[in-house]
């Protein structure tokens, strides 16, 4: 591990001692065949290394606000622990919204975003006080029917797109010319449209921009917030008055899944967005960000028992519990999000010995489910762990229920005074009883009953 940061050397090494753990205390075995594990001391040093990196660059008193996207990973523990780490929420959806609070995150610390709210959905939010970001000049349409009817305690903003390009992933690139969120800046008449948006309504005072996720370099996002700054600045010029005050920069940080550095590091970003739009940081305006995948992929693990071995074709092939059930980009798109994945025997150590190319495969009945393919890996034998490493943003965020699959349990672990590991639940595994719930249970004879009622 020469090559990788003392943090990294920490963190691998305690994600080690969790997984031996897990084995010896039952929370993977035989009848517990995949897992996720959090690292809770490492999810608490991303919040502090967030927080430290913009107060470094940020004026002394300037409002900042470090919101969660809740969508990377969407569990109420989670959400708490970053709470309580000094972090918000930002939601984008009804049942976002209702993790969030019942995390216990304050209106004034939650920020809604979404292509899509309802008028139900926009009125909960200015009934709460909770920050709204519109996407469309029709959702501002409505935010005037409502502020008209019932002065909104809620920060309002607009979301634009600064239709800058694409990173290397197509599908998480948000400033492209043709994506679907916010007002597309470049497009013929818009920017003036904003600029007069602004004008007509002085209760508007936030901007918002979303450069994109994973696979956008640094470069591209500094671009974005420094475009989303000069608009600022020419709305407050356009009405004379400070009337923008706070820009919401988003998220987008990306992870590099090949190695276990860390990198990029919040305060490169930060670094460099001070050195390419310093006014963003002198005070004159508030601060909101949106990380999520940053602060937790590294810390999340998937773990699942290797349930068989075999070879077809010459190739080997581990056939374990963790699959597209789990990690549905990585099967699907694999070239695009790949996992690394760590070998450990049946006793929960890391495995060492010679490297085999082999496949590893998942549960599910369609043949490229597949969580690595010609992976050189220690030989996987019956009874032996496989790790995806890099899964605490997403990975527990989309379970694909095919093959009617469960859901696994989710377990947080942190050393404990006695030099051990103590685990906390976050997810209870989900029941085969509440598969069948899920799927219409309760309603087995609905439709016999009503090809019968109708045959009358």
């Amino acid at each position: 591990m020469a090559d990788i940061d003392s943090e990294a050397r920490e963190r691998t090494g305690r994600r080690d001692q969790a997984v031996r753990a897990a084995v010896e205390q039952g929370l993977l075995g035989p009848d517990a065949a995949v897992a996720g594990l959090l690292d809770v001391t490492g999810i608490r040093e991303s919040a502090a290394g967030l927080r430290a990196a913009f107060d470094a660059v940020t004026a002394p008193g300037t409002p900042v606000l470090h919101a969660f996207a809740v969508k990377a990973t969407p569990l109420v523990p989670v959400v708490r622990l970053l709470h309580e780490a000094g972090l918000g929420a930002e939601v984008a959806s009804p049942g976002e919204l209702a993790l969030a609070r019942a995390a216990g995150v304050p209106p004034d610390r939650t920020v809604l975003d979404s292509p899509a709210k309802t008028p139900a959905e926009l009125r909960e939010a200015l009934a709460l006080g909770i920050a709204v970001n519109a996407d469309n000049p029709q959702e501002l349409d409505r935010l005037d029917a409502l502020v008209r009817s019932v002065p909104a305690r809620s920060p309002l903003g607009l979301r634009v797109n600064p239709q800058i390009g694409a990173g290397t992933i197509g599908a998480t690139s948000t400033a492209t010319p043709t994506s679907k969120f916010g007002v597309a800046l470049r497009d013929e008449g818009a920017r003036d449209w904003v600029v007069r948006a602004y004008a007509e309504r002085p209760w508007l005072t936030r901007l918002h921009a979303h450069t994109g996720s994973q696979g956008i370099p640094l470069p591209l996002l500094a671009q974005g917030v420094a475009e989303v700054y000069a608009l600022a600045q020419e709305i407050n010029a356009a009405v004379g008055r400070r009337q923008v005050d706070t820009i919401d920069i988003g998220g987008g940080l990306p992870v590099d899944v090949a190695s276990e550095a860390t990198a990029p590091t919040y305060a490169a970003y930060a670094g460099m967005l001070a050195d390419r739009v310093p006014g963003l940081f002198d005070g004159r305006y508030g601060l909101v960000t949106e990380f999520g995948r940053s602060l937790l992929a590294r810390h999340g693990t998937v773990v699942a028992r290797v349930e068989y071995a075999k070879s077809a074709g010459g190739r080997r092939i581990a056939v374990t519990h963790a699959g597209v059930q789990v990690a549905a980009r990585t099967v699907y798109v694999p070239g695009t999000w790949p996992l690394r994945i760590a070998a450990y025997d049946a006793e929960g150590r890391p495995k060492t010995g010679p490297e085999v190319v082999q496949d590893v495969a998942g549960p599910a009945c369609f043949s490229g489910d597949l969580l690595a393919e010609g992976r050189a890996l220690p030989l996987l034998e019956p009874g032996d762990y496989v790790a995806a490493l890099d899964t605490g943003a997403y990975g527990f965020a989309h379970h694909y229920a095919y093959n009617s699959l469960a859901r696994p349990g989710i377990y947080g672990y942190a050393p404990d005074r006695a030099g051990g590991m103590a685990f906390a639940v976050v997810r209870e595994p989900q029941t085969l009883a509440e598969v069948v719930a899920e799927s219409g249970g309760a309603h087995a004879s609905a439709l016999t009953t009503l090809n019968a009622s109708e045959s009358r």
